[in-house]
This record gives structure tokens, sequence and C-alpha cells, in this order.
């Protein structure tokens, strides 16, 4: 029965039989409705006190079939109550008619003509166990008394050898065929049904008359040896219940120790409590899984695990009062989170928000737990508004990402055609500056790229460079030999200045297209602006010199 539909069926059905009612079938109902009942209880208590509620304040809803199973074991008692009153008199009559029938044994048994009341004593023999049911504290003094009167006749009294050696037989094959089977009763695997069924050979085997002399002793014996086999099945069934009984008390101990160890001063946040909880409802599922304890203490431990339980939910619950007070402002903080969240979840300013949504994620995590009907919404909308944008920010960086991938081709293109210009002794300049403005013209390149990617572009640029202003120098020079013997000192002088000039405009120019988008050409700007300089101080002494030259020429 595991419903308690299917109790109360099961309790109409034995209102309805013709037999009394067993107390012990009414027992085993009661007990398997109120284990349903009572776990049915206990679910509805720790749902109550998971909500938050207080154990103590919990008051189990009416149960309409538990007044129908109450309805109907009051019906049932009365039955019961009738049933014990008709058979207390029914064994009381049977009991006077059993008295009655010895007296009239004896009246025979001292008769002088024992053929003559033979027939008689064997109908008051079959009248005798035709009455059944007598007062316990009888049975066994009628049946003793009985048996006396039974063999008193038969070994006393000169009786016709053919009626006695009958008798003798018929009990006989009685008393072989209940031998047999409660040698059969052996095999049988209901071991408390076999006991109750020996129970009744035992009293058929005293009903029956007894045998011959010579076969007393064996067929006692035969019988006395198959009831030992039964009984002592019935007996090892029991010490084996009783072991497991034992070991079901022991498995129940332990589970009590545990709840009553737990170390509440632990559990200080609403997952710790959570996860112990977990544990105890496992503890409980696993307690209705053993079965019962010895009678004596079954009740004891149940109790004893009742309380611990008790104790645990109701710390539970104090627990989650003295927090409630929190929960609002826990929630009121992350209402402002999520506001200031919303706020910059737009913003393109992509470092400094990302490491503001960042401390506001961490000041998340550092504010305390909200009541179970905001917490999941109040999380969704701050995740939400963080990873709108992180996801835009990431969009952005993977257009710049593959970008800057573009830009890192182009300038190696550029780096190999310089590469290309440098093999003559006469590079092209125009195309050499063009080159160096196509560069400066182009964006960023991935991070870890950029200094190796300059290093090979100033490489090859340095050499460039020197080549296009050893070129412009030679050309001066040989303009300038030869003037130097058609010319005065003063004209030498001045056509060096404007070789000079005009180098430093060279190194201008190619300092202006440096200097216009590049930001990994610094130290070769310095370098370039260093051999300005030097050509300035160059030409400022040539400059001296030609004012002192005119001043000589004056003289």
């Amino acid at each position: 029965m595991n419903t308690k539909e299917e109790v109360i069926e099961r309790l109409k059905e034995l209102m309805q039989q013709d037999t009394p009612i067993e107390k012990a079938e009414l027992d085993s109902v009661k007990v398997a409705f109120y284990r349903i009942h009572n776990a049915e209880t206990e679910a509805a208590k720790n749902a109550f006190v998971e909500a938050g509620g207080v154990a103590d304040d919990f008051v189990p809803q009416p149960d309409e079939k538990e007044d129908e199973f109450k309805e109907l074991l009051n019906a049932i008692k009365e039955i019961r109550s009738a049933q014990k009153e008709a058979d207390d008199k029914e064994k009381q009559e049977n009991l006077t008619k059993k008295l009655n029938i010895f007296d009239q044994m004896e009246a025979l048994i001292a008769n002088d003509d024992a053929n003559a009341v033979y027939q008689q004593f064997k109908a008051l023999q079959g009248e005798w166990l035709e009455i059944k049911n007598v007062p316990a504290e009888n049975a066994t003094s009628l049946w003793k008394t009985y048996q006396k009167l039974t063999e008193k006749f038969y070994d006393l009294l000169k009786l016709n050898n053919a009626f006695r050696e009958y008798d003798f037989k018929k009990n006989l094959e009685i008393k072989t065929r209940i031998c047999e089977n409660a040698e059969k009763l052996a095999e049988d695997a209901d071991v408390i049904g076999a006991f109750r069924k020996l129970q009744q050979l035992h009293q058929e085997f005293r009903d029956t008359g007894p045998v011959a002399r010579e076969f007393r002793e064996d067929i006692w014996n035969r019988f006395k040896a198959a009831s030992t086999v039964v009984s002592r099945a019935y007996q090892q069934f029991f010490e084996n219940r009783k072991e497991q009984e034992q070991n079901n008390y022991d498995q129940k101990v332990v589970i009590c120790e545990i709840v009553e160890a737990i170390e509440y001063e632990t559990l200080k946040t609403y997952q710790d409590w959570k996860n112990k909880t977990d544990e105890v409802l496992t503890l409980q599922a696993k307690w209705k899984k053993i079965g019962y304890a010895p009678l004596k203490l079954n009740s004891k431990i149940f109790e004893r695990f009742r309380a611990a339980c008790d104790d645990f939910f109701n710390k539970k619950a104090a627990f989650f009062k003295e927090m409630k007070g929190s929960l609002s402002e826990n929630l009121e903080k992350k209402r402002h989170l999520c506001e200031q969240a919303e706020a910059l979840k737009d913003s393109t300013d992509w470092k400094t928000t990302a490491e503001t949504l960042s401390r506001l994620q961490k000041e998340w995590k550092e504010i305390g737990p909200v009541t179970r009907k905001h917490s999941e919404a109040i999380w969704k909308r701050f995740v939400e508004a963080c990873d709108y944008f992180f996801e835009q920010k990431n969009k952005v960086n993977a257009s710049q990402h593959s970008e800057e991938h573009e830009n890192l081709e182009k300038k190696r293109e550029i780096i190999r055609q310089l590469r290309d210009l440098n093999t003559s002794e006469t590079p092209d300049g125009s195309a050499v500056h063009d080159l160096v403005k196509q560069w400066n013209t182009i964006g960023h390149v991935p991070f870890k790229e950029k200094d190796k990617l300059f290093k090979q572009y100033r490489a090859v640029a340095d050499v460039l460079f020197d080549k296009l202003n050893s070129q412009k120098r030679h050309s001066n020079k040989g303009q300038l030999d030869s003037g130097r013997f058609s010319g005065t000192s003063h004209d030498r002088l001045v056509r060096e200045y404007e070789v000079k000039k005009a180098e430093i405009q060279t190194y201008e120019n190619n300092l202006g297209f440096l200097s216009k988008s590049s930001k990994n050409g610094g130290e070769f700007i310095q370098e370039i602006s260093r051999k300005i300089d030097s050509l300035k101080n160059e030409l400022a002494e040539l400059a001296r010199k030609i004012e002192s030259s005119s001043l000589e020429d004056e003289k």
C-alpha cells in the first residue's frame, strides 16, 4: 500500500469480510497510513521553512483522507468490539458444552457394558471435536482432560478388539497425514504463515484420538521433529529481523549525530544554508528508506532525529529573518549599480568605461544577496547592460584589428619598394620622398609588429637618404672645384654657402614628411634634426667668413 487511497480501500475490504478482523492486520494498515501521512506532513513543513517560515509556526493543512481513515477505524473498532463480545460469549458457551461432554464420558467409562456404550462414546468424541473456540486460559486443561478420558476409555475398558483396532488405525492415518503436512511446511517461503499453519496442525493432532501403544512414541516424535524445523525457521526469522532492526537503529543513530554535529557558526551566507539544507534533506530521504528500528527504540530515535531537524530549520528560519532587513538595502544598492551600468553601456570611451564596469562588477560581488523573487531579474538587468557594452567594444576591436593588419601589409610593401630603390647607386629621390609620404599617411599596425617594422623601415630609409645627400654634395663639390680658380675667395665662400643652404633645405623637407603622422619615427627625426643643426652651424661660420671677405675686398 503506497497511497492513502489504497489504505482506505483495504479498510473497507476488512469491514466487508465475514471472518473476524485481526488486530495485527489492523495495526499494519494504521502503520502504512501514518507512514504516508507523516511523510507528506514533513515535506510540507520543509517547503514552508524553505519559503522563509519558522518551523514552530507551521500548521498542517486539514486532511480529508485522514478524517475518512479515522471514521473507518472507529467503525471497525465498533465491529471488532461486537465481534469480541460475541466471541467471548461463544467461547464461554463452548466451555460449558465441553465440560458437560466430560461428565457424559465419565459416566460411560463407569458403565460395565463397554461394548454397549462404544458408539455413544464415539459420538461424544465427534461432538467434542466439533466445538472449537474456548477461553484461552482453559484450552490446555480441557485438551489434557479429553486425552486422559479418551485413553482411559480405550485402555481400561474391555472393548471389542475390532472396534479399538479400527480406531487406532484411522487415528494413525490421520496423524501420519498431519506429520506429512508439517514436514512440507519446512519448504514454505512464508515463515510466519507456515508457523501459523503449524499451530493449526498441533490443534488437529491433539484433537485426534490415540493410536496403538507401539506407534504412539514414533508418531509423536515424527510430528515433534517436523514442528522443530518450522519453529526454528520462525525463530531465526525473528532473530534476523531483530538484527536488521538493530542495524537500522545504528544507521539512524549515525544520521542523528550528523545533523546534531552541524557547525552553525560556519553558515554565514544564503548559499551556505542552501548547501546544508540539501544535505539535511538528503539525510531525511535516506532515513525514510531505512526500515524500522527495534520497537522499544523506534519512537525514541525518531523523536531524536525530528528534534535535530527541527533545530536546524528553526536556526535557518532565524537566519533568514535576521537577514531579511538587509535584503531591501542590498536590492537598492544593486539597482543603483544597474543604473550606472545602463548609463555607460553606449559609451565609446572603451578603456575608461571598461575599467569602470569592471569596478562595478566587483562592487556587485561584494554586495550581499537579495530576495529570491528579485534576484534573477536584478542580475539579468545588470548583466545585460555590461554585456551590451563589451559586445560593442569587441565589435570595434575586431574592426580595428582587421584594419591594422591591412596597414601592416601596406607598410611592408613600402619597405619592399624602398629596398628595390636601394639597389641602385643613384636612387630616385622623388620616388623615395613619395614612399616616405605614403608611409606617414598609413595608420596603426598591430602593436606587437610596430617596433620591428619601424626598424626595418628606418634601416633602409637611412641608407637611401645618405645616398641622396651624398649625390647632392658631390654635385655641389664639382661646381665649387670648377669655380675655385675662376672666381675670388669671396665668390667661392658664397657658392659653398648656397650648397649648405640647399642641403639643409633637403633635410628639412625630409623631416617635414616624417613629422606629419609618424609616431614611431622619434629617433630617426632626432638624428635628422642633429644633422640640420650641424649644417646650420657650418652655414653660420660661412656667413661670418663671407662678411670678413667683404671687408678685406673693401680695403
